[in-house]
């Protein structure tokens, strides 16, 4: 895949998601030619990449409250 042809990153866990149920969903029919099934398996890689690093990125915030909420040091915090 060229950076021509690179998708752009989605902005959301739920954009990845949803992209690589599409994604898995074309694959699966078998309607995509060899070039194209092989541009959607990079393509879900990335997507899984990005939501393994979404997913990270949460639970380590749940862990900083859980522990600010033991010492009894809970802060508010802007959720992004």
């Amino acid at each position: 895949m060229t950076a021509a042809n690179k998708p752009k990153e989605p902005q959301t866990f739920e954009a990845a998601s949803a992209r690589l149920d599409e994604l898995l969903q074309a694959m699966e029919n078998g309607s995509l030619p060899l070039d194209q099934m092989i541009a959607a398996f990079e393509e879900g890689r990335q997507l899984v990449a990005f939501c393994n690093a979404k997913l990270n990125e949460v639970q380590q915030r749940v862990e900083r409250i859980k522990a600010a909420e033991a010492e009894g040091k809970l802060t508010r915090e802007a959720f992004q």
